[in-house]
C-alpha cells in the first residue's frame, strides 16, 4: 500500500549511461514536529508527517512520561506550525530523566549495560508462556514485506508491524526507524490492545533502543529481516524478549529466549 501523505514529487535530473534527462520523482517527506509537554518544550522529532496521534503518545510513553492515554488531559496539532502541545495529569520533570542515560550492570551478569534513566525505573521482564512457530515468525516479516509498496517506491521508509495469529494487526512507516515503534506503542495504548500473544516485525536493524521500545510494547517476540546488534541481544535476554533476526528465504536466526520457538503448531 503506498502512502502518499509521505511523499511528494520532484524534478531531478536523471542521469544514466551518460544520458541526462529531467525525470519527476517520488521521495519521502521528513518534518519537524516539536512536543510542548504542559508548556514547556521536551524535544523535536523528525519524522513522516502522518498518523502523528500514534507517535506522539508512543513517544511520551516510550519515554516514561505516561503510563496510558488516560494520563493525556488535552493533546493540541498545530501541523502548520510543526507544533503539539500537551496537557497530562502530572507535570513530570524531564530535565534529569530525559535521554540520560543510566549505567548498571545486567542483571548480575558482570557485564556492563546501559539503559535510560526512565527504562530502568518502569521495565520489567517480559513474562509471556505463549510459543510460536518459525513459519509465524517467518509469516510475520512477508507480510511486512508484503505491504512495503512505498519504499519499493521511494527506497526511503523503515517499517514495522505489529502481528498475531489473525494476521496484521497495524503497520507503520517512517523515515526514522524508532518512530515506526513509537506508533506501534502509541496504538497499542489507544486501542487497549493487549500485546502478550503478539509479534512485531522490523524491516531494519534490531538495536538495543528497539529492543527497550519492544519491551514497552510488551510484546514477547520482536523479528527482523535484516541484523541485530550485541547490546540488543543483551538487552532482550535480560528483557524476557525473544530476539530473531535475517528472516528471510525460510532461515531465521533466534538469539535469545528460544524456548518460545517450536517447529509446529
Amino acid at each position: 500500500m503506498i502512502n502518499q501523505h509521505i511523499m511528494e514529487k520532484r524534478t531531478v535530473l536523471r542521469i544514466e549511461n551518460g544520458h541526462m534527462a529531467q525525470i519527476q520523482d517520488t521521495i519521502v517527506i521528513e518534518k519537524p514536529l516539536t512536543v510542548m509537554l504542559n508548556d514547556a518544550e521536551m524535544a523535536t522529532l523528525i519524522c513522516s508527517p502522518y498518523r502523528l496521534k500514534e507517535l506522539v503518545v508512543g513517544f511520551l510513553a516510550g519515554e516514561g512520561v505516561i503510563q496510558n492515554s488516560d494520563d493525556i488531559l488535552n493533546i493540541e496539532f498545530r501541523e502548520e506550525q510543526g507544533v503539539v502541545w500537551i496537557e497530562t495529569r502530572s507535570a513530570p520533570s524531564i530535565q534529569d530523566t530525559f535521554l540520560r542515560r543510566n549505567f548498571a550492570s545486567c542483571c548480575g551478569k558482570g557485564r556492563p549495560s546501559l539503559y535510560f534513566v526512565n527504562d530502568l525505573r518502569q521495565l520489567a521482564p517480559i513474562e509471556s508462556e505463549k510459543k510460536f512457530t518459525v513459519d509465524r515468525l517467518l509469516g510475520a516479516v512477508k507480510l511486512l514485506e508484503g505491504a512495503a509498496d512505498t519504499f519499493q517506491l521511494t527506497g526511503g521508509v523503515h517499517s514495522s508491524a505489529l502481528c498475531d495469529e489473525s494476521g496484521m494487526i497495524a503497520r507503520y512507516e517512517d523515515i526514522g526507524r524508532h518512530n515506526t515503534l513509537d506508533r506501534l506503542l502509541g496504538f497499542v495504548l489507544l486501542e487497549q490492545i493487549n500485546p502478550a500473544d503478539k509479534i512485531i516485525a522490523l524491516s531494519g536493524r534490531a538495536s538495543s533502543e528497539m529492543v527497550i521500545k519492544a519491551a514497552r510494547i510488551g510484546v514477547p517476540v520482536l523479528v527482523s529481516r535484516s541484523a541485530v546488534t550485541g547490546l540488543a541481544v543483551d538487552f532482550a535476554e535480560d528483557l524476557g524478549i525473544t530476539l530473531a533476526g535475517f528472516a528471510r528465504h525460510q532461515r531465521i536466526n533466534v538469539y535469545t529466549h528460544p524456548e518460545r520457538i517450536v517447529a509446529e503448531d
